[in-house]
């Protein structure tokens, strides 16, 4: 199975699916309307999250995606979030990885930056 394959990006309120393995929330902010006792993850790994005036000044319009992703991997270059995105690279050798957020689209996330990022070369 190739690397592209082991990291998917699905809405945390989806259920969880047998091929998921780990199931990691990379948004900073707990979805609304779930509970954490009900949340079906492995972890919340906040840190690799954007900064909040990032994600404020995108505010997931699609005319900015190509800038919000440029301006995202560098922030990704921040000691804070490198190690996180290094932890998530861990996670994803050992197996399949499952970026979950809360965002309706989930091709112009954050979460969709993060899995180009764990799996490009």
């Amino acid at each position: 199975m190739g690397q592209s394959r082991r990291v998917q990006v699905r809405r945390v309120y989806d259920p969880v699916e047998a091929a998921d393995g780990s199931r990691v929330l990379v948004d900073r902010i707990w979805p609304r309307g779930l509970r954490k006792d009900a949340a079906a993850l492995d972890e919340w790994c906040k840190d690799v999250a954007p900064s909040t005036d990032l994600r404020k000044w995108y505010g997931h319009d699609p005319a900015r995606f190509e800038e919000f992703g440029r301006r995202y991997r560098l922030e990704l270059r921040e000691e804070t979030r490198a190690q996180a995105l290094r932890h998530l690279r861990e996670v994803a050798r050992h197996g399949p990885l499952t970026l979950l957020t809360a965002t309706k689209d989930r091709e112009i996330s954050a979460a969709a930056v993060l899995r180009a990022e764990l799996t490009r070369g």
